[in-house]
């Protein structure tokens, strides 16, 4: 197996130097790729270094260990968290427990001492991959899986079959997703696997039970945190979520992102889910899962290997096109995803029916109409003008008006299809740049709140906390962490220029509820506290 991946999180800086130098971490099945002063820097950097192991000190300023270690319990429920701290303190320990923190250390911690805790550690990560991939454990988890008559009615009920009495036959089964607020379908793809990169159970030839540990999983990860039911539909391993009080929408999809992390990291195999509209009712389930459905769709766009949610890549004001023909959905998920070759090739499959029969005139005029619609239904969810995709009114006109050579009509359809795609491939990036605009004057609108946080701004936008924070990277080369303490220090400085007021004002001003946290990120950028800066500015040396 793989080294782990730790990062220390203390305040003091020759701490986190002698820890990490005193320490041999590789030969303890260790890498430390990185290292935090306090927990807000730790929550940043967990997010892009995605650590299996936190080691923190309970002691320090901003956010202290235990804030931290119920944030990452909350977000990144497989992380295993190391709590060490000077202050033998019952209290202290009740609520480390409370959260489920692996070891709680007390200092001064000598080398001996943390060896023996981190060759734990490892060996307790190490059962626990290993249990994963037990061969035999799987197939008796793969012998408990639920009755077939149980897993035939929940394909039913996704893809609406399921005709009356929904509630009746949940109860039957022992489905306990009944009077939730809403719901949310959720569909797993494992991915395929590259030769060079085969799993231990393919090179093992054991393909057959990474479905059953990738299930496994995700019941681990879900079964505390909410009502679900999980099983095996035409497409993959299907979910239906309830949604209660007590658990959000938002929490889901990050428990479903940290799903596609574990899978990876254990299984060394890649998913990706496609999550679906929420409904509030059992009836509207079949959506649901069509637009967890159309979410998988979007890999060609986003890639693979993370969640997919809907609201992220469809305007949530837009209706879905519900296509049930064959011929018809895949002639719109090309125009929408591509490339070229594909669209053309469908386009003469399609076009290439009206060869195969022999029909009256009138029915192949009809065949071409229902091409001709499919067109313009997705024209009119796009926004796309119709004489400019067709190249002209004539050429519309002509399509559907009378017959002509399949030849003739295959080409023309083409280069519409051509036009959409990139009409479409247009809209997409403007919606996400119109999105971090959004998300930008948000920003600048609420920065003085101190409660302003991701899961805040995407209630606001519709999106899903882990997407936004992709595009936002992408689209402003910052973190949102970044870009808010920028608006802030720089409404700060400003402050600091215009006004007379006392420093912990202007902290309050800006968004920051302690002055000592305000001064030490101002610091950290400008290099010198408030009031120096103040001084400076004040006499000319800035």
């Amino acid at each position: 197996m793989g080294l782990y991946r730790m990062i220390l999180v203390d305040d003091e800086e020759e701490v986190r130097k002698g820890i990490i130098r005193k320490i041999a971490w590789e030969q303890l099945g260790f890498q430390v790729v990185g290292d935090a002063e306090n927990g807000e820097d730790a929550l940043e950097k967990i997010e892009q270094l995605e650590p299996d192991v936190v080691m923190t000190d309970i002691r320090m300023p901003y956010m202290d260990g235990l804030t931290l270690s119920a944030r990452i319990r909350q977000k990144y429920p497989s992380i295993k968290i190391l709590i060490f701290s000077g202050f033998d303190d019952f209290e202290y320990a009740q609520q480390a427990i409370k959260l489920n923190v692996t070891e709680y250390i007390l200092k001064p911690v000598n080398v001996e001492e943390l060896t023996e805790i981190l060759n734990q550690v490892r060996e307790n990560l190490d059962e626990e991959i290993e249990q994963r991939r037990n061969v035999s454990l799987l197939r008796e988890n793969y012998r408990s899986s639920l009755p077939i008559l149980r897993e035939l009615f929940l394909n039913d009920l996704v893809c609406g079959n399921a005709g009356q009495g929904i509630e009746e036959r949940l109860r039957e089964y022992e489905v306990d997703i009944l009077d939730a607020r809403k719901w949310l379908v959720a569909v797993v793809d494992i991915e395929p696997e590259e030769a060079e990169e085969q799993s231990q159970l393919s090179i093992h030839k054991e393909q057959e039970l990474i479905p059953i540990s990738v299930r496994k999983i995700l019941e681990d990860n879900l079964n505390g945190y909410c009502r679900m039911t999980i099983f095996k539909s035409t497409v993959g391993i299907t979910l239906i979520l309830a949604v209660d009080e007590d658990n959000t929408q938002t929490g889901l999809i990050d428990l479903l992102n940290d799903v596609c992390k574990e899978t990876r990291r254990i299984l060394e195999v890649p998913i990706t889910i496609g999550i679906g509209h929420s409904c509030s009712g059992l009836d509207k389930i079949s959506w649901s899962y069509q637009t967890a459905l159309d979410a998988l769709g979007y890999k060609a766009i986003v890639g693979t290997g993370k969640t997919i949610y809907i609201n992220d890549m469809e305007p949530v004001s837009r209706g879905k096109l519900q296509f049930e023909a064959g011929d018809e959905a895949e002639l719109v998920e090309t125009i929408k995803f591509g490339p070229r070759e594909k669209i053309a090739s469908v386009v003469r499959a399609i076009i290439g029916k009206m060869g195969d029969v022999k029909a009256h005139a009138s029915k192949y005029q009809i065949y071409m109409l229902a091409i001709v619609n499919c067109l313009t239904r997705l024209m009119q969810k796009y926004d796309l003008d119709l004489e400019a995709m067709f190249g002209s009114w004539e050429n519309y006109t002509e399509l559907i008006s009378g017959p002509q050579r399949r030849e003739d009509a295959a080409e023309r359809i083409i280069q519409v299809a051509y036009r959409m795609n990139e009409a479409v491939n247009q809209e997409r990036d403007n919606t996400t740049r119109k999105v971090i605009l959004e998300a930008r004057q948000y920003i600048q609108d609420h920065y003085q709140d101190p409660d302003l946080s991701v899961e805040m701004m995407c209630r606001q936008l519709h999106m899903s906390p882990a997407y936004f924070s992709t595009m936002f990277k992408k689209e402003t080369g910052q973190t949102y962490i970044a870009y808010l303490t920028e608006v802030r220090l720089d409404k700060a400085v400003e402050l600091l220029n215009t006004t007379s007021d006392k420093t912990y004002v202007i902290a309050q001003k800006v968004g920051y509820q302690e002055q000592n946290y305000f001064s030490y990120v101002f610091k950290k950028r400008f290099g010198v506290s408030p009031t120096r800066y103040r001084s400076a500015a004040q006499n000319g040396r800035i």
